[in-house]
């Protein structure tokens, strides 16, 4: 019981305790960078996260489609905040497989093309954004001086991504009549032909840099709310650092890491710490917000199921044999 517990409870105050540290150390001057907040921009930063979340809906349910899974916009797009929502609950993106369930529910998937496109969806995400900050990042080194981290965390995604497709191609090779093989060979099958064609690759290449985008405009929205001129580059390393970052399942929904990231790079274009602190937690509140009300419309919209599937997410009552069994 206290395992279950700690694996929730930790990563959820470490979360806690960076953003209020982060908060504490400007305190002093936060309340009069809100005094010169422009509203408006708050509602537009919404609205174009509103948008960003119908897109990877629709990139969803197109890594559907090359599974032969026929499902409308509606339901890719609330299987995705159903699963992000659980995601900013419990750690290690265990979220994530509350979509494999609903796939499963509703019968027309194996756990196997649940799993396999999630994957999709996970390679192209980290992967289009690392491609955005490397595009970005010759910019923003001819006026600013980055940390050589920085590099690095663009690079290593861009170097894993070419490595997972070239075992993808290699994957026809493999055989044998282990069970763990046979599940990993299905698995690998099945999102090379979710993604390994001239279409799928440029469909899911263009959208996922559309989505990564529509984010950077959310964070840019929040920047012009505050008046700071920040260069629109730096917002998108700030993007790209800020979800690089928060890839890493240290946290529950990567709240703090985030946070940290993002107001780290927008310090480095002179942003004021009271400022840049602001735009990462209010960027992030406003994102996790949208999530969190798209999630519970979510578990209307499949019924009162779905509450059931989210418990045995939470309670970690999800057994690997039967999840990849079948």
């Amino acid at each position: 019981m206290w395992k279950k517990v700690s694996a929730i409870v930790i990563p959820t105050l470490l979360a806690v305790g960076i953003v209020v540290y982060m908060l504490y150390r400007v305190w002093d001057d936060l309340l009069l960078t809100l005094e010169h907040a422009v509203i408006p921009f708050l509602f537009a930063a919404v609205g174009i996260c509103v948008v960003a979340w119908v897109l990877r809906g629709f990139r969803y349910q197109f890594i559907l489609q090359g599974l032969n899974i026929r499902k409308s916009l509606g339901f890719s797009t609330a299987c995705i905040f159903i699963s992000q929502t659980a995601n900013l609950i419990v750690p290690a993106r265990l979220g994530d497989f509350v979509r494999m369930l609903i796939l499963k529910h509703e019968g027309d998937a194996t756990y196997s093309q649940g799993f396999s496109s999630l994957i999709v969806e996970r390679v192209f995400d980290i992967l289009m954004i690392a491609v955005l900050g490397a595009f970005a990042l010759p910019f923003i080194l001819a006026v600013l001086a980055v940390p050589d981290w920085f590099i690095t965390v663009i690079i290593v995604p861009l170097v894993a991504g070419g490595i997972f497709f070239i075992v993808l191609l290699w994957s026809g090779r493999l055989k044998s009549e282990n069970r763990i093989v046979v599940i990993i060979q299905r698995m690998l099958d099945e999102v090379k032909q979710a993604s390994l064609n001239p279409r799928s690759l440029a469909a899911l290449s263009g959208t996922s840099l559309l989505i990564w985008l529509v984010d950077v405009l959310v964070c840019f929205a929040v920047v012009l709310m505050f008046q700071e001129p920040v260069p629109f580059g730096v917002v998108v390393l700030a993007i790209v650092i800020g979800n690089l970052v928060k890839a890493v399942p240290i946290t529950p929904g990567g709240i703090g890491t985030y946070e940290l990231a993002l107001a780290l790079t927008l310090g480095l274009a002179g942003t004021p710490a009271a400022t840049a602190t602001l735009i990462a937690v209010i960027d992030h509140l406003i994102k996790n917000l949208v999530t969190l009300i798209g999630g519970v419309g979510s578990i209307y919209y499949f019924g009162d199921w779905s509450m059931d599937l989210l418990k045995k997410v939470f309670s970690r009552e999800i057994e690997t044999e039967e999840t990849f069994g079948g």
